[in-house]
């Protein structure tokens, strides 16, 4: 007995002991979380002969989100995503700051959209008409890399790499042959010929519709960077073609140099060299693009005017924690409407859509905007398609860059029946006894006749509150929207010839406009993000669990990560969506 008295102190003092020891480590970890967070706003200091150095890697974002520092203690491989709002403001400050002699683009695999890219291939252009350089370097250009970096006054490259150009390509997965196998039917009511959306559920392959609207804005986007890299390196745009037809990710680097794709091969050591004479030293003087931000903070005073930017990002919803929740989104545009110092906005939108009911809310959030007297304008980003055009066509003007995504005018409901799994192949039957007959559709059985009417109703109903809601805000008649809806998609250009899109350019422009509409001419205002998005430490620190289980199903799953992310999305959806399909554009 005493032995075990013994042992059973012993295992408690062990376990007190370890609880003791967890909680210093625990108080570590979260001291350095705030110490590196304070640390890290402390403005760098910017010397002469300095070089911005933009590297061009990981994910591209419209603006700068709270900072997931926990990715960076237990993820090594994290690279905190690129923002194309600081990007631009920081470019644009060094092309007039005589401490920064040029810009050093390290290109290492930007994941961007097409967009954002031509975006940042504008201001980066802006940038040389100041007279100063951009210098690139990359082991291996991507696609993307290598559209920034024909901006450049000289391309180098590893003697070793590679160049990536090969054009445009649309995948869409289909996951019918999955659902047959498992004996789940994708029952689809919608509305428009090109209403693509639900094809990976219901088809094995691409519709002719689809192929058809896809391989247009394809060739017209593909067109446009063709044209801008061949402008770019003083090369014609057959020639570029020629590339892209040529394998040229498999090309010898001197044979890459023979045919003006890049200027010179050196060695990373070599580029380090070359930049270090630039900056007047032994090493280059290079300064981080976020250390830049924070040595020349926005700045804005207060006989200035401001115009708000109310960033819509990412999926429509109703009240999900991320992208586009009407529950949140509908009380920012009151506020603004409300606040006395705002006075225009600017919509920036990216997104490919969502829940009909959202758009629906946060359309009539932003007419109250507009009662109140005060201008709005929307940019468009990547995609501002289906419930993205949704809450845009109200605007008094739109602005988008020529490859960005819009239109998708169109409805659909997408209802799983669960039987064929549920019950023929598991066994579980279900029974139910009803007063009426006008129950909603379950997962359990088929839609009865009444029930797929009544949804095709419901349906049909949106559409046309859909399409009078661009009529109204494109100034022009039913009949017109709906001979160019259907649910098509339309690249910028095209857009811009049939009425859907005002003006062909980015953020800036937009917001250039509407000042100038105000009477405002530059340095007369200024510009305010919203919504918040700051984040207090504890709630990084709560957040922490979240970002280490993204980070190990990213791990484990691998290139399967696309199709578990095409699932899980799938399970957020409301029955009745105006929304595009995914489109990965490679």
């Amino acid at each position: 007995m005493k032995n075990f008295f013994l042992s059973l102190l012993g295992a408690l003092a062990a376990i007190w002991l370890s609880a003791l020891i967890g909680f210093f480590i625990f108080a570590m970890i979260v001291g350095g979380i705030v110490a590196s967070s304070f640390s890290s706003d402390t403005p760098a200091k910017v010397e002469k002969h300095s070089i911005l150095h933009l590297t061009l890697e990981g994910m591209m974002e419209d603006r700068e989100s709270p900072r997931e520092f926990s990715m960076a203690m237990f993820n090594d491989e994290y690279t905190e995503p690129m923002s194309l709002e600081v990007l631009g403001r920081v470019i644009r400050q060094a092309a007039n700051d005589d401490n920064i002699e040029g810009i050093f683009l390290d290109c290492k695999g930007l994941e961007a959209g097409m967009a954002q890219i031509e975006a940042l291939s504008k201001v980066l252009k802006e940038f040389k008409e100041s007279g100063k350089w951009i210098y690139s370097y990359s082991d291996g250009y991507a696609q993307g890399d290598y559209i920034l970096a024909s901006v450049s006054d000289t391309i180098f490259l590893n003697p070793v790499g590679m160049v990536d150009i090969h054009g445009l390509q649309s995948q869409v997965l289909f996951f019918k042959n999955l659902l047959d196998k498992l004996g789940v039917e994708m029952q689809v009511v919608k509305v428009g010929t090109y209403k693509s959306a639900v094809e990976p559920f219901i088809l094995d392959h691409m519709s002719e519709a689809n192929h058809e609207q896809i391989s247009l804005f394809l060739n017209q986007i593909w067109g446009r960077f063709a044209n801008e890299i061949a402008e770019n390196r003083s090369v014609t745009v057959e020639q570029v073609n020629a590339w892209a037809n040529s394998s040229l990710f498999a090309a010898a680097a001197e044979k890459l140099v023979e045919e003006k794709v890049v200027d010179r091969l050196v060695y990373r050591r070599e580029i380090d060299d070359i930049l270090a004479k630039l900056s007047h030293d032994d090493e280059p003087r290079l300064i981080s693009y976020t250390d830049y931000a924070k040595s020349n903070p926005a700045k804005q005073k207060k006989h200035q005017h401001e115009i708000a930017v109310l960033y819509a990002l990412g999926d429509i919803t109703e009240s999900d924690k991320t992208g586009i929740a009407s529950e949140r989104l509908v009380p920012e545009i009151i506020k603004l409407a409300k606040d006395d110092d705002v006075e225009g906005l600017v919509l920036r939108v990216n997104s490919g859509g969502g829940s009909a009911f959202a758009s629906e809310q946060i359309w009539e959030a932003l007419e109250y905007f507009k009662s109140t007297g005060k201008p709005f304008y929307v940019s468009m980003g990547d995609y501002a398609a289906s419930g993205g055009y949704y809450i845009s066509c109200g605007a008094e003007k739109i602005y988008a860059e020529p490859v960005t995504l819009t239109g998708s005018i169109g409805i659909f409901g997408l209802i799983p029946n669960l039987k064929g799994l549920i019950t023929d192949k598991i066994g579980i039957n279900m029974a139910s006894v009803s007063t009426n007959s006008g129950d909603l559709p379950t997962l359990f059985a088929p839609m009865t006749p009444q029930q797929r009417a009544a949804m095709q109703s419901s349906v049909d109903r949106g559409y046309e509150l859909f399409t009078s809601r661009c009529a109204e805000g494109r100034h022009t008649t039913v009949d017109s929207i709906k001979a160019i809806a259907e649910g098509r998609v339309w690249d910028g250009m095209t857009a811009q010839k049939i009425g859907l899109v005002d003006e062909l350019g980015g953020l800036d422009e937009a917001v250039a406009a509407l000042a100038l509409k105000l009477g405002y001419s530059k340095g007369e205002y200024y510009t305010t993000a919203y919504p918040d998005v700051k984040l207090e430490w504890w709630e990084e620190i709560y957040k922490m669990s979240g970002n280490i289980r993204a980070s190990i199903i990213d791990s484990h799953l691998g290139d399967a990560k696309e199709y578990y992310d095409a699932m899980r999305e799938f399970e957020n959806w409301d029955n009745v969506q105006a929304r595009m399909v995914n489109i990965r554009i490679n």
